[in-house]
């Protein structure tokens, strides 16, 4: 209804125009009609306008009306009191109702509980900093709609924040965002505040929180403290979580964005150009100003920062590639079969060998992009055939002679026996090496020169290892060629004798038979030849024999 509408009803009505033919011609109800109607006179005629809200009815009466007191009695002694027990103590003094009419005038009677008043406080500059993350479901205009997580850390005091998104809240993340926040904000807060998160707070007892100790070490090296929020508590955190609202009314409100790495390049222009530079409705400065005084009291950052990589295994598969959250990097094809110590940074990933030396870098994939393969130049096998034989040749080699027979006899009987070559090859990953031994031999008793043979052969006679055994087998030939280098032969006791002798009166030692000493274990050692067996117990003193006249029979010893 609107002025225009409310004109048209007075004229036509004036007119002479029954209420009924007005609401049919306007398309109205004669409801409206005749409410215009009397709205019009009462504002001409000057008779007072009908009461804002409507006088309340009289109450039926209840069953209840006789006990009202009683009830009031009871809840002044006990206010926690529900409506079962209630209508319990009722029944027992002669109460016949339901239990519904005593729960809802319990409602009446008992006040609403008042909201917990939560209080503000201030710290100082340089104490203390908020740290959470926050999910959002953006849609971006190359890479679709996903799920991405806000990692915010904010200054207690100049409330001055870094924000960036991520892809997942996990350890290494979210060390390395932690990392970043404190290079931007040039120092660490003392304490910092974080809710129950597996990557601070591994466990409770006794309501008390037991940190992750990876989490510790990082906190140690930066020299701050971390503090578990009691859980469902998110007003400890105000400082942190009342930014997020400000994030979503101006830093996603109204914008579209291209990708998640355009996000990340807009939000760090955003937190210099709009969040920094705004008077903070509490504080009434602005943060970059309240940083400016904050930052001498913040910790300064260590000379190296903390190593929040990632380090994984993986097995080399017979295409020559790990695999890593559903991507595939190449590896040099002389260690197919082989498990790789990988380690993963924030943009790329490094292959190491066994003896970790670097084997290649990788730039790491995001987590939107799978089934994706990255091959260096530098692993791919060499287009030489010689060459490919010599590294195959070599491979089986180290297998001794039933090695090298295998691969003779796989090469001829097969067109494509470098392929399956290679497979056999991949098996050391799954198989012990004497189960390998095994297989090939009897492979070459009976003529089986086939990468099917093989598998079939340790399947029925060999047991797949573990993980833990497959990092065993790696080592194991590391310590062996440690235990095969040169020897260190145990000092005589003569080369210690000068440290058992008394300082000189002037506070010099002098030792007259220190040379002498050092020069008869030299002699010793030069004439003691090769020293004795490490791996061997030291050779104990002949027994003493017995004197003749100690003897119980007294013969001779």
């Amino acid at each position: 209804m609107n002025e225009e509408q409310r004109h048209e009803i007075v004229q036509r009505l004036r007119e002479g125009q029954s209420q009924r033919s007005v609401a049919g011609d306007l398309g109205i109800g004669r409801e409206t009609v005749r409410r215009v109607a009397a709205q019009h006179r009462q504002a001409r005629d000057g008779t007072p306008p009908p009461a804002a809200l409507p006088q309340p009815g009289e109450r039926r009466p209840s069953l209840l009306d006789e006990y009202e007191d009683l009830m009031r009695q009871l809840l002044g002694r006990y206010p926690q009191i529900t409506a079962v027990r209630m209508h319990e103590e009722l029944r027992q003094c002669g109460f016949s109702g339901r239990y519904s009419i005593v729960r809802d005038r319990l409602r009446t009677l008992r006040p609403p509980p008042a909201p917990a008043v939560v209080q503000r406080f201030e710290t100082a500059p340089g104490k203390q900093a908020q740290m959470d993350y926050a999910q959002y479901d953006l849609t971006f205009t190359q890479e679709g709609r996903r799920r991405v997580y806000l990692f915010s850390y904010v200054l207690g005091y100049s409330r001055r924040q870094y924000l960036s998104f991520t892809e997942s809240q996990d350890f290494a993340t979210t060390i390395r965002h932690h990392v970043r926040a404190f290079e931007h904000l040039g120092g660490v807060a003392q304490e910092c505040l974080y809710d129950n998160m597996k990557v601070v707070v591994a466990r409770y007892d006794s309501d008390l929180p037991i940190y992750n100790t990876r989490f510790l070490a990082f906190a140690t090296h930066y020299g701050f403290r971390p503090w578990a929020c009691r859980p469902r508590r998110p007003e400890t955190k105000g400082k942190v979580e009342r930014p997020f609202h400000y994030v979503e009314k101006n830093l996603l409100n109204g914008r579209t964005f291209r990708s998640l790495e355009h996000l990340n390049e807009f939000t760090v222009r955003w937190l210099a150009e709009t969040a920094d530079v705004r008077v903070h409705r509490q504080t009434g400065e602005r943060p970059l100003d309240q940083h400016a005084k904050e930052l001498p009291y913040l910790i300064p950052l260590p000379a190296n920062p903390f190593d929040a990589a990632e380090v994984v295994y993986r097995s080399v598969d017979v295409e020559g590639c790990i695999t890593y959250r559903q991507n595939q990097y190449s590896a040099p094809e002389r260690y197919v079969g082989q498990v790789v110590p990988v380690r993963i940074t924030g943009e790329e990933l490094i292959l190491y060998g066994p003896d970790l030396e670097e084997l290649g870098r990788h730039q790491l994939l995001p987590r939107s992009q799978v089934r994706q393969r990255q091959i260096l130049p530098e692993h791919r096998p060499p287009d030489d055939r010689r060459q490919q034989c010599e590294l195959l040749e070599r491979s089986f080699a180290e297998w001794g002679q039933v090695g090298q027979r295998f691969l003779a006899g796989l090469l001829q009987a097969h067109r494509h026996g470098k392929a399956q070559a290679r497979k056999i090859l991949a098996l050391r990953t799954h198989y012990h090496l004497h189960d390998l031994k095994a297989a090939l031999e009897r492979a070459l008793a009976y003529g089986a020169f086939s990468f099917a043979a093989i598998e079939r052969i340790l399947h029925v006679q060999a047991q797949p290892k573990t993980v833990l055994e497959m990092l065993a087998d790696q080592e194991q030939e590391r310590l062996g060629d440690l235990f095969r280098s040169a020897r260190v032969t145990p000092r005589p006791t003569a080369a210690y004798q000068h440290l058992l002798l008394p300082p000189h009166a002037d506070g010099q030692e002098e030792h007259p038979i220190e040379d002498n000493c050092l020069e008869d274990a030299e002699d010793e050692l030069r004439s003691s030849g090769p020293g004795p067996d490490p791996g061997r117990a030291p050779p104990r003193d002949p027994p003493a024999l017995p004197d003749a006249a100690s003897s119980v029979d007294g013969g001779t010893a």
